[in-house]
């Protein structure tokens, strides 16, 4: 008897693995660079310490946010494809059925073929057939906004955690330093993770993320020496 074989792809953690690296990436970097920023203004531990707190709950709230209006906007644009693929259905199914049949000609089957394939596929659930092969939608990759919100919001904050840990920890005149380096060798083991995963070098990776978070907090840490020389 023939037994399917599964095989495992790069590409299918791709998408969630992308998604938690940046949340957590967006966490580090944000908050990080805020509290260098104003460990570099002369501010005392305990204003670092709460301007971290409140970049952590204003970013994770954030990225909630957007991502849930992005992936709700994603939702609604299925949705209504589906609801007209369905009255199509129902008003026109020759029409449907050659639309699937050219779908599949289109993929190198031959005319007949073809059509035999969508007959096929359409006498049993002809909506799921158009949505996957005519819209590229599936129940995996169906948009889940509640879902990706939940997801973007724990993975910042569990980025953003290691910069406010710092802070707790670090003497008080070496919060600066100690931030930044940890909050580098963190991005860069990231970097080199998601690189990894999906079949990518992971010096590569490391060094990319690594590079534009030293910029962003080099950019936090003169402009909050600016500011604190100005004041």
């Amino acid at each position: 008897m023939y037994k399917a074989h599964r095989e495992a792809h790069k590409t299918e953690s791709v998408g969630w693995l992308r998604a938690a690296v940046l949340g957590a990436n967006d966490g580090i970097i944000s908050v990080a660079s805020l509290v260098v920023g104003v460990a570099a203004s002369g501010a005392s531990q305990k204003n670092i310490l709460l301007a971290g707190v409140a970049g952590l709950v204003a970013g994770a709230m954030s990225m909630a946010a957007g991502e849930y209006v992005s992936v709700q906007s994603q939702a609604d644009t299925e949705s209504a494809d589906i609801e007209r693929e369905r009255r199509e259905l129902r008003e026109q199914p020759e029409n449907e059925l050659a639309e699937l049949t050219a779908i599949y000609v289109g993929r190198g089957l031959d005319q007949s073929l073809a059509q035999q394939v969508a007959e096929q596929l359409m006498s049993g659930d002809a909506l799921l057939a158009h949505a996957r092969d005519e819209l590229g939608i599936t129940e995996t990759l169906r948009a889940r906004p509640v879902q990706a919100a939940f997801a973007s919001a724990i993975s910042f904050t569990v980025g953003a955690v290691v910069p406010i840990v710092v802070v707790v920890l670090a003497p008080a005149g070496r919060v600066i330093a100690i931030s930044s380096v940890t909050a580098l060798f963190t991005l860069a083991g990231l970097g080199a993770t998601a690189a990894y995963v999906g079949g990518a070098p992971a010096g590569k990776g490391a060094i990319r993320v690594a590079f534009w978070g030293a910029l962003a907090m080099g950019l936090t840490a003169g402009i909050g020496k600016l500011f604190g020389t100005v004041v």
